[in-house]
């Protein structure tokens, strides 16, 4: 299964450098030159990104607005070209995810398609559901039975058996994969209810061995053809460290809005966290937030956040891949899901988010000219270290 994109521009330049680079990385191209085309095909074909070039402003967010509205393609990844005059904010505003600047080379812009393409593979991955039948016990604040009606990494569809749960906040379910030596204990939520005692589920609390087992059974039903691996992890180096967050310089970042999971070893270990891309800067790095939602992963990343600061490797390399897209809110913020949600969870760095200057820099200034970034990210290295000291003592 090809990974397909969509590309509206009419300057040739341009359009015979993508068409190369995407084509290298095996990416079908699908090309337009004028707005109402773009708008027409995502309004009836499926692509898992749309690339516009964006010499009209206002034509490209209309394109953009009309993909997120589509249900085909309201996942899809939203890339700008602009000029470096429009910069990173003009481009964020028309509800991009990743901005690229003109004019384009060859070498420059397969950097950084090869993160797009690893997004695109793991978000078509995820949104993979496999027809499947399979008996499921639920149990709450009663026994229920169901059948699955679908199965994706995140969740399922399934047909309840008789007793339909009502007013339950939380449910779990035990779920058995022919072939798989034990069975799977899951937690999750309804997300919705359909007819004829149907519901869609949300896995809530899956490990990533759980969600590993699911995807390599999923994988085994699937035909040679429908295969697809995932690219390998992208190397980065570490260049600035709070508890609450890094700068990761790359020549491919991935987009603003990617979560990601982290893995760092020094010497005999290591560590793995999840993270939210909050700022990314195209061919130089990405500023990412660590994912501290319950007390598990609070305590992950402080292991990792130590490790790291005590290393006596003063870069030490870091290696990201990416777990998914999340959908900026009208005004342009990415929000993690809520921040310790677990009662038993504590924040590192006295209580307040706004505590840490680093993830403060990120949130608020992942607009900023990447060479402006740079020096405001270097004038609030005290503040970091300070916090790091603070946050030993708690």
């Amino acid at each position: 299964m090809n990974l397909k994109s969509l590309l509206l521009s009419n300057d040739e330049k341009t359009v015979r450098v993508l068409r190369r680079v995407l084509s290298d990385l095996e990416i079908e191209v699908g090309h337009c030159s004028t707005p109402d085309e773009a708008i027409r095909l995502v309004t009836r074909q499926h692509f898992e990104a749309i690339v516009v070039d964006g010499v009209n402003l206002e034509d490209a967010g209309n394109v953009f607005r009309a993909a997120k509205a589509a249900p085909a393609n309201k996942r899809a990844l939203a890339i700008v070209l602009v000029e470096s005059s429009v910069g990173l904010k003009g481009g964020f505003e028309m509800g991009a995810h990743f901005v690229l600047h003109k004019p384009l080379a060859v070498e420059r812009a397969k950097s950084s398609f090869r993160a797009v393409r690893a997004l695109m593979k793991r978000e078509r991955r995820q949104q993979l559901r496999l027809p499947v039948q399979l008996p499921v016990e639920c149990f709450g604040s009663a026994r229920y039975k169901a059948t699955t009606v679908d199965l994706s990494e995140g969740g399922m569809a399934i047909q309840f058996l008789g007793r339909v749960p009502k007013n339950e906040e939380s449910l779990r379910f035990s779920l058995d994969l022919p072939g798989v030596n034990e069975k799977l204990e899951l937690t999750g939520e309804l997300a919705w209810e359909g007819k004829s005692e149907q519901a869609g589920v949300r896995f809530t609390e899956a490990t990533e061995e759980q969600i590993k087992i699911i995807r390599n059974w999923m994988n085994s039903q699937l035909s040679a053809t429908e295969q697809q691996e995932d690219d390998p992890p992208v190397n980065t180096r570490l260049s600035e460290l709070s508890p609450g967050g890094c700068y990761l310089t790359t020549t491919s970042p991935f987009p603003r809005g990617t979560r990601v999971v982290l893995s760092v070893k020094i010497g005999e270990q290591n560590l793995r966290a999840g993270g939210l891309v909050l700022v990314a800067h195209p061919e130089f790095g990405m500023g990412v937030e660590f994912l501290q939602t319950t007390s598990a992963q609070h305590e992950q990343v402080q292991r990792m956040t130590k490790m790291l600061h005590a290393s006596k490797d003063k870069s030490p390399e870091v290696q990201v891949e990416p777990d998914g897209l999340e959908t900026p809110s009208p005004d342009g913020s990415l929000t993690m899901v809520q921040a310790f949600a677990d009662p038993s969870a504590h924040r590192p760095t006295g209580g307040k988010a706004n505590d840490d200057k680093l993830i403060d820099l990120f949130r608020h200034k992942f607009q900023v000219p990447a060479d402006a970034f740079m020096e405001q990210m270097r004038q609030q290295r005290p503040s970091v270290e300070a916090s790091f000291h603070a946050n030993a003592s708690i």
